[in-house]
């Protein structure tokens, strides 16, 4: 709780609107514009009956010469890929995925949501209605529009690190594998319950009793992997997780720095402390996975905060695995 308690201090409260509410243009969910960039990458706009929005994704498109691609689902951190905290602008992926014959959707938007069904709409986040978007309505779409395989894998970082699982729990079957980088699975026990509270209230200005209800209320542990764990069996599943302690890209010419001493003190500091915590929840999973014989990768690192370098590293590490899962 002493970790919980000091990122909260550590932590300013950032927010992005999930999507802009528009009047529906039908009753079910439609692809309504796209913009090609070139070199494989579209701009989408989706239109989500769910959320009664119009919302954004970047999609890297499988090469053209593929007949019939999987699909990996790329889901970015608390700050739902604002001011350039998203997959495209902090990693490598456009190159790395270049010959691989998958597609890459990154959908844009969800701050502090966990990416989950909210029961009743926020006064400040809206409403938020993202397991169904994600599940539901958005991969028929990227299927018929893709020429996907139906073969799906999903991955993400932080926040979605634990909403990762919470997807595939929802929907069992539709992911051949999940990726979990820096993430908490943990959500129903006291410290789980502070760190959802710490995303979603202190960093996101959201009401978690909005979301999953009052901390007693049954839909906590429903959400929670940890408890469910035994339900991941048949998953293909990497999890990774630094140690917390400054590592290779805690340097002033690290990714994401560019020299500035300010942004180095943060990732050093904040960037620590959460990343310690989300280690011991790492750990509490691993340990959990062993008593229920549920087969999963673990990868711990001895040096690395909460930040982009590492978890560029953790998706090239991980992709063997996952692309053999799309394979099988």
């Amino acid at each position: 709780m002493l970790v919980v308690a000091t990122v909260m201090s550590l932590l300013a409260a950032v927010w992005i609107g999930a999507g802009d509410a528009v009047a529906a243009p039908s009753g079910s969910a439609a692809i309504v514009a796209e913009k090609d960039n070139g070199h494989r990458q579209i701009d989408m706009t989706v239109w989500s009956p769910a959320m009664r929005a119009q919302m954004g994704l970047r999609v890297l498109a499988a090469p053209h010469d593929s007949s019939s691609a999987p699909t990996l689902y790329l889901l970015n951190g608390a700050a739902g890929g604002d001011a350039g905290s998203n997959w495209f602008d902090r990693t490598d992926i456009a190159r790395f995925f270049a010959d691989q014959n998958v597609n890459v959707v990154v959908p844009k938007g969800g701050a502090a949501s966990y990416f989950t069904d909210w029961r009743h709409d926020d006064p400040r986040l809206g409403r938020l209605k993202w397991q169904t978007f994600l599940t539901q309505e958005l991969p028929p779409l990227m299927d018929a529009r893709l020429h996907g395989s139906g073969r799906n894998a999903i991955a993400g970082i932080s926040m979605a690190g634990t909403s990762v699982f919470q997807l595939a729990l929802a929907a069992p079957g539709l992911y051949r594998a999940v990726g979990s980088y820096s993430g908490c699975a943990q959500t129903s026990d006291p410290e789980g319950q502070a760190f959802v509270r710490l995303t979603v209230e202190a960093r996101g200005g959201g009401n978690t009793v909005n979301m999953w209800g009052p901390p007693s209320d049954p839909e906590w542990r429903a959400k929670d992997p940890y408890v469910h764990a035994a339900e991941f069996a048949g998953t293909s599943i990497y999890v990774s997780n630094g140690s917390g302690l400054p590592g290779k890209y805690e340097t002033l010419d690290g990714p994401g720095i560019d020299g500035n001493v300010g942004q180095l003190a943060e990732q050093v500091a904040a960037g620590a402390v959460i990343e310690t915590a989300t280690n011991n929840c790492a750990h509490n999973l691993q340990r959990r996975f062993a008593e229920l014989g549920v087969p999963a990768t673990f990868h711990f690192y001895s040096g690395g905060t909460h930040s982009w370098g590492y978890w560029n590293d953790e998706l090239h590490r991980s992709w063997p695995q996952i692309k053999a899962a799309l394979a099988g």
